[in-house]
Order: C-alpha cells, then structure tokens, then sequence
C-alpha cells in the first residue's frame, strides 16, 4: 500500500493507472476506522481496479462548537487496517494541502433543497463542507466510483444530488450501515460512550424498527408516528435532535402518494450527538 500525502504524487499514481486502462474507486473518510468503513473499501474493491482511500479530517464541515480538535486521529491504526485489505493508496493530505489559502478564501460547494433541514438544520455549513472536500477529492482523485456509508443518509444524498447536478463522471455507491450485535450503528463517535451509554444508544435503533412495523402495517399518521417516537427516545434517556419520515430521494416531507420512504433520526446522548435511519418500502 503507499501513503501519500502530496497532491503531485497522488495524480502522478492515478495518471499511471489510466494509461494502464485500470479503473479507480475512491473511499472519502476522517478516520478513526471501524469495521463500517473497511466494509467500502471492501465494496470498492469489488467494483474497481485500484481503490484510494482518503483520510482527512475536514475542518469546514465542523461548527464552532463542535468536535474538530477532540475528533478521534488514529492514523497508524487506520493504516494497518487498509494494509490489511489491500488497499493501494491512503491519501492523507495535511488541511494546508487541501486548503492552501485557508478556510475564509476556499471556494465551496453548496447543494440546496436536501441540504436543508435535519443535520443541515443542525449543522448550519455542514454540507457545504462535505459538499467542496468531496468534489476537491474527486477533482484529485477523479474516480470511476466512490463509496460512501448509507448511516450517513442526508450526507449520500447530497452527494448524488452534487454530482448530477454538476455533471461530475463518478458513480455514487451507497453501503448498507454495518451495526453492532446490539443494533447500533457503527460510527467514529461511539468511541466516546460509556458501556452504559452503549446500550441506552440502542433505543435510537429500536425506535427506527418500531416506526418502520408500523408504517409497513399501514400506518400513515406520519406525525403521530414521529411524535410517538421522539417521546419513546426521551424516555430511553436520549434528547432527541430530529424523527422525521421523508420521501427517500429528496428528503422532502412524505406524504400520502410516497411509496419509498426513509425514516431519519438524530438524538444526542449526554455530548454525543448520534445519527441514524432506515429505509421503508411501502
């Protein structure tokens, strides 16, 4: 596997593979990786020749108040993890890299529409951030597929709906949310719960399951049903952040001539802020 850091060295590699007529997969992450993200680069390896794995934690999708400086780095870690898949390059370029005029002259990216509400509501620049490193990465990368985790469901959104709309020549793959035994999404995150809080976070899957029976039951009073689950969140312990039934493609509001649908949700669990979903055929 090479480690590169240097954007000249990375092109340099990625040009060698296109004359050679090989096909590339991408991997965007920040790290700290778990199981949930050796299952992409699993998936792209299926799908690509040669697969390129990102690490680089992005500091303009993180608010003020939020987790930039404390957000778990395990760059050695992550490292013999991708060597032991085989993984051709991990790109980790350094912020100065990526950002060589700093964050307040950076170009960026916006999506609207299903960027709005939820962790957009949450988050205000989020996806902004995500939108403009994913493209940079793409533009240096320039990928026949990129891979990205389905947990992050407003997150995959986006992305497909940035490259259509830009045009851009990647496929956009999204992979099933890889759970512990106990159903809780996999996630970088929960590295700062407790044992205890581990399995109080289970209630955020649970809730989703309890929705989605009753929406397959033929139960389509999406309010009632989002409120019931909002207060079954905040008797487990949890602050819910959103519980929200959409139309799975746009992320707008369901409604009753919606057949495929995706429950969102997000709750904070003491400063842990925790995302989920599902989605629901109907």
């Amino acid at each position: 596997m090479q480690s590169i850091t240097e954007i000249k060295s990375l092109r340099s590699q990625i040009k060698a593979w296109r004359q050679a007529g090989l096909s590339v997969a991408l991997v965007p992450t920040m790290g700290n990786l778990h199981r949930g993200h050796f299952s992409l680069v699993e998936k792209a390896k299926t799908m690509a020749d040669k697969v390129v794995v990102s690490i680089f934690v992005n500091p303009m999708q993180f608010g003020a108040n939020e987790d930039l400086d404390s957000y778990p780095r395990t760059l050695n870690e992550d490292k013999q993890g991708l060597a032991d898949l085989n993984t051709d390059i991990v790109f980790t370029p350094s912020v100065d890299t990526i950002y060589p005029n700093g964050l307040g002259e950076q170009s960026f990216v916006d999506v609207p529409g299903v960027s709005m509400g939820y962790c957009g509501g949450t988050r205000p620049g989020h996806f902004r951030g995500v939108a403009t490193v994913v493209t940079k990465l793409f533009n240096l990368v320039q990928p026949d597929y990129a891979c990205f985790g389905e947990k992050d469901f407003q997150q995959l959104q986006v992305i497909k709906t940035m490259v259509r709309d830009l045009s851009i020549p990647v496929e956009i793959v999204g992979v099933p949310t890889m759970r512990e035994v106990s159903g809780l999404a996999m996630s970088s995150r929960n590295g700062y719960l407790s044992a205890e809080q581990k399995a109080t976070a289970t209630a955020l899957f649970k809730t989703l399951n309890s929705c989605a029976e009753q929406l397959k039951a033929g139960n389509t009073d999406y309010k009632a049903l989002e409120q019931s689950a909002q207060l079954s969140l905040e008797q487990a312990g949890l602050k819910p952040d959103y519980f929200e039934i959409a139309q799975r493609d746009t992320l707008k509001a369901a409604t009753l001539d919606d057949t495929q649908l995706v429950i969102l949700a997000a709750a904070f669990l003491g400063n842990v802020r925790l995302i989920d979903n599902l989605q629901v055929e109907i």
